[in-house]
């Protein structure tokens, strides 16, 4: 027993060391673009857009015709309504963002794609390194596998943070900070103590990360939560071809966008995605149902509006495990519960970014460089005897 003690905090020691500055960097990154949609839309105007009374929303092929002429040469491949009030993202060739009023069609915002939540991101996913390695992305391999130490850090932390005895003494050290301390004490304190109370959420983030990361996580994450079960494999649809008419594509995006709204999408009904097909065999593809962080996509004929196999089930018909699957992304950024949830993970998420911090002064404060530190009044009197 105890010589895995001493193996989990040689883990837990030389593991936080070797990764600390990118635990550092992933966490506060993190922490910031928890709150990225509140900020933007208090800060960005062009994301408003004011609803006369009860006005509907032009429909996508009003848009396209009206916007095209003003970006001669960019083909206009879909359109994001985000929601009453809100203006529309046009998905377009370029490297700008454009929004436009979704009641008038006047373009509202043409914004550079490179602003500063995007500068962040890149930094939380690739540490802004833009190298590869063949179809390798250095960054983000670094990013995943830094993400994979953290994960052992956090089991190897609880197994240091276990109390030896439950009595009062050990309870306190375990889960108070003693703010009337030293320095040196309180420190520890905000590492071991926070570090535990920031667990659970620090956890749900990590292996999500993790899924986003590797295959074989988010394969493994699937087969425990379905007891041994494998996730459906994707069924690619297309259009039927053997009943293409001529010169109605734009009309029936307009019909299917009317469905995703009315009859389709049951949560958050008014804010879709609208992808307009390319080829004659793609189909029209909807996104719906974007509330808490989560999405369907539904994919219809081009030709005879019907769903196709593709089409993604609605969420409340999930079992755990594929709503696991599709709300990964929500349990990564805390937008599942909404604004507690947000809080909740900013807050995890700064302690989990001050964790390498602390613990790195703790051990600089009992050894330097790995190497106890000398007694200096037991020199004193070494040197005195000479």
């Amino acid at each position: 027993m105890v010589i895995l003690k001493k193996i989990n905090a040689w883990l837990h020691l030389w593991l936080g060391l070797a990764s600390g500055i990118i635990v550092f960097i992933v966490a506060l990154t993190g922490c910031i673009l928890v709150f990225e949609q509140e900020f933007e839309s208090m800060t960005q105007p062009w994301l408003h857009a004011e609803r006369p009374a009860s006005a509907a929303y032009l429909p996508p092929s009003v848009i396209k015709e009206k916007v095209s002429p003003l970006f001669p040469g960019k083909e206009i491949d879909g359109i994001w309504y985000y929601g009453h009030g809100r203006s529309a993202k046009l998905s377009i060739q370029s490297d700008s963002l454009i929004y436009v009023n979704p009641y008038t069609a006047d373009v509202v915002g043409i914004v550079d794609h490179e602003d500063f939540f995007h500068f962040i991101l890149d930094g939380h996913t690739e540490l802004w390194i833009e190298a590869k390695i063949g179809e390798i992305k250095i960054g983000q391999t670094i990013v995943g596998y830094a993400t994979l130490i953290f994960f052992v850090l956090l089991m190897t932390g609880l197994v240091l943070w276990w109390p030896k005895k439950w009595n009062k003494s050990s309870r306190d050290k375990s889960f108070k900070i003693k703010w009337k301390a030293k320095f040196k004490r309180i420190n520890y304190d905000l590492h071991n103590v926070l570090g535990f109370y920031s667990l659970l959420v620090a956890l749900i983030i990590t292996i999500t990360g993790l899924s986003m990361s590797f295959a074989w996580m988010s394969k493994s994450v699937y087969w425990l939560a379905s007891s041994g079960k494998s996730p459906a494999p994707y069924v690619n649809s297309s259009s039927d071809t053997t009943k293409i008419v001529p010169g109605v594509m734009m009309k029936n995006v307009d019909l299917a966008f009317e469905k995703g709204i009315t009859e389709i999408g049951t949560y958050n009904k008014d804010a879709i995605i609208i992808s307009f097909p390319e080829t004659p065999a793609d189909p029209i593809s909807l996104c719906t149902d974007m509330y808490n962080g989560s999405w369907r996509y539904v994919y219809l004929d081009q030709y005879t509006l019907k769903e196709l196999p593709s089409t993604q089930v609605h969420i409340d018909k999930l079992n755990l495990a594929d709503w696991i699957r599709r709300t990964n992304y929500a349990l990564h950024v805390g937008a599942v519960g909404n604004l507690p949830t947000k809080i909740l993970y900013f807050l995890a998420s700064l302690i989990c970014a001050t964790l390498p911090v602390t613990g790195f002064y703790v051990w600089w404060g009992r050894s330097r460089f790995g190497k106890p530190k000398k007694n200096n009044k037991r020199h004193k009197t070494s040197l005195q005897s000479i």
